[in-house]
């Protein structure tokens, strides 16, 4: 199916589909459930739903899918949908039952999904804020996958925080949603180590996975009420934030200790990533020409470096650039990218100085 054709599918929604979607959906055994979710990690939930849903004792139906608008992506900055309506096209879903709402409060989404009669609405990194009014809708209630062991980094932004907090343990957690942001009670978690050189996107990838699993799981309860009597409140005492990043944030400061620098280069891993400002000086004129590189793979050096009267140097030891950081510690790149360019190993670039000095800044 060719972009525009399927652009052209993906925006034709009308009210008599939906109610013919409904009148079906009820006269149907399964329980009808409506899934909310954007990003590609979110798909990999609903390929366990499709999955579960095709099982002869299956007790539900993915009945819609509700996501975020087609967004302009990728560099030929072409209108697409988002990887989950994507992946729900691609395996033959009615993309008259794909919803994409700027908001979840608007009226006519609203009327829409009263017509279908979900019983139950999963969220999971869908990106929108879910009003009173849609959470009236479902009886047994909207329930969300959420990466982080709830109440610890309520929010936009919990895998990211938790890197950047040097986390050793988090986990994903299936809470019900309620008007606060995330604090509704939790149903069940998966605790899981954290790996000191694992980054962002694939910590969010392997909690999402294992997020998907705890849902299956656990959607016998939730779809029979007893979830209802087992969840716990949250215990608010407990409670850490995990607010949004912002570009902002991305610059690294090498009077940090190195260990805090790590972090922040795995947390940020993907988007905004991390920055650093770097002089390239000639050694016969003395010249310098700035560069800005976006570090992209770190570790921390296991042995304390000794700063004296040339400490704003970077070296090249084993394969790394070694940048020293605060309390006579050191960070080691292994990879980085130039503006505009691919990303190359710290020996490339090295080799490409042809013996001028390196110096952060």
């Amino acid at each position: 199916m060719n972009s525009s054709l399927m652009l052209r599918r993906f925006f034709c929604f009308n009210s008599t589909t939906t109610a013919v979607a409904a009148t079906s959906s009820t006269s149907s055994k399964k329980k009808p459930l409506v899934f909310l979710g954007s990003p590609q990690v979110s798909a990999t939930v609903l390929d366990a739903l499709f999955e579960a849903s095709k099982a002869p004792n299956s007790l539900f139906e993915v009945a819609a899918i509700v996501t975020q608008p087609p967004a302009r992506r990728d560099r030929g900055k072409k209108l697409m949908p988002s990887p989950v309506a994507e992946f729900a096209l691609d395996k033959g879903f009615p993309s008259d039952l794909i919803f994409t709402p700027e908001r979840a409060g608007e009226d006519t989404f609203l009327s829409n999904l009263r017509a279908l009669q979900p019983e139950l609405c999963i969220t999971a990194a869908y990106g929108n804020i879910l009003p009173t009014k849609f959470l009236n809708i479902p009886p047994l209630g909207t329930v969300n996958i959420h990466p982080s062991l709830l109440p610890l980094y309520r929010g936009a932004a919990p895998v990211q925080r938790a890197l950047q907090d040097g986390a050793k343990e988090t986990g994903v957690s299936l809470a019900f949603t309620i008007r606060a942001l995330d604090a509704g009670p939790v149903i069940a978690y998966k605790t899981l180590e954290v790996d000191d050189q694992i980054k962002a996107p694939d910590l969010l990838a392997l909690l999402f996975s294992e997020g998907s699993k705890l849902l299956i799981h656990e959607l016998p309860s939730i779809l029979d009420g007893s979830a209802r009597l087992k969840a716990q409140p949250q215990d608010d005492s407990k409670v850490t934030l995990a607010p949004k990043i912002s570009v902002e944030e991305s610059w690294l400061s090498f009077d940090q200790e190195a260990s805090v620098l790590h972090n922040k280069v795995r947390a940020f891993a993907g988007w905004p990533g991390t920055r650093a400002k770097v002089a390239i000086v000639d050694n016969e004129n003395g010249r310098h020409n700035i560069v800005d590189l976006k570090i992209i793979t770190t570790r921390v050096c296991n042995h304390s470096i000794v700063q004296g009267d040339e400490m704003d140097d970077i070296s090249y030891v084993k394969d790394s650039l070694v940048f020293p950081c605060g309390r006579s510690t050191a960070l080691e790149v292994l990879e980085l990218q130039l503006p505009g360019k691919k990303v190359f190993r710290a020996a490339a670039f090295w080799n490409g100085l042809r013996g001028q000095k390196l110096k952060k800044l």
